[in-house]
């Protein structure tokens, strides 16, 4: 059996398989750490490429009807933090800047599959996630210039725009690559491009492991402090947006915006923001990814049909 195919059909459990090796293979896991930021970018191609190139490029003749979801999500929900903060005076917390950056962070890529494996239609999560991702220039520099911990202006400018040129370059690239040598892919084609993806997010959280793994065994207890706060941040929001939206909005937007709400790409900040800023919250970032690659199994029962009107 194809073993692309083999792993979409089994992506759960995939991305599960990712987090123990990551936890329990040292070795491996150090050799793939430096390649933490080729592997954001491979996973956006890899994400892009396996999207049907006008579904991509007509999530943008519908930005009207998405960009005031991404507003709230990206702009509005990390800005709320930072005004908190700055009153009760946590502005400088690493605990904040985890929060702050991960809520201005878009869609994670692959919030499609996840909402397929939770029985709803892909496409709302398909249109956030593109839309998300290429108005975050516009919606976090605002956020950037405000975090105390990035003092250079410059920083903030920079930032902005190597996250403009790592998506745009890497879409088109992986629209190009689509059109010209899968122009009609076959099902078993799709599959294994589902399959691709679902490895990549695998390999991608190996790297992130020995983070989490050097905090476990020299301050256990720092380790299940950051895992509650991932925890309570990408769960807790999750089950918070589905409650506010489950009666107001048809089922596949209710699922698709909870799902996204709570799962957000904070990886993508490691390609663009110096690593004085990020290594604070590499702790976070690691064990952000296991509420995260857990979704699927931990959520199902809140998404489920029944719970619509419960």
């Amino acid at each position: 059996m194809n073993p692309l195919a083999l792993a979409a059909r089994h992506g759960p459990m995939v991305l599960v398989g990712g987090l123990l090796l990551g936890l329990f293979a040292p070795p491996l896991a150090d050799a793939m750490r430096p390649f933490t930021r080729e592997m954001v970018v491979l996973l956006l191609f890899v994400s892009v490429l396996r999207m049907e190139p006008s579904s991509v490029l007509g999530s943008l003749g519908k930005l009207p009807t998405v960009a005031l979801t991404v507003a709230v999500l990206q702009f509005g929900l990390p800005m709320l933090i930072l005004c908190t903060a700055f009153i009760a005076g946590w502005q400088h917390s690493p605990i904040v800047l985890a929060l702050v950056l991960m809520t201005a962070a878009p869609s994670i890529v692959g919030s499609p599959n996840i909402s397929m494996m939770m029985g709803v239609q892909p496409g709302v999560a398909m249109r956030l996630m593109v839309t998300g991702t290429l108005l975050l220039p516009l919606t976090v520099t605002p956020i950037l210039w405000l975090l105390p911990t990035i003092e250079d202006s410059r920083t903030v400018i920079f930032a902005a725009l190597r996250l403009l040129a790592t998506v745009v370059v890497v879409s088109l690239a992986a629209i190009a690559t689509r059109r010209m040598l899968f122009p009609k892919p076959s099902a078993e084609t799709l599959r294994s491009m589902e399959g691709a993806s679902a490895l990549a997010l695998s390999a991608f959280v190996i790297g992130l492991m020995p983070a989490v793994r050097e905090v476990a065994l020299t301050s256990p207890t720092t380790l299940i402090f950051w895992l509650a706060i991932a925890c309570a941040a990408n769960l807790g929001l999750q089950t918070l947006t589905y409650r506010a939206t489950r009666d107001r909005l048809p089922r596949d937007e209710a699922v698709s915006v909870s799902i996204i709400s709570g799962n957000r790409n904070i990886a993508l900040f490691l390609i663009s923001l110096p690593l004085a800023v990020t290594e604070p919250i590499m702790v976070f970032i690691g064990c952000y990814q296991i509420p995260m690659y857990l979704t699927p199994m931990l959520m199902r029962r809140l998404y489920r049909p029944s719970n619509l009107s419960a």
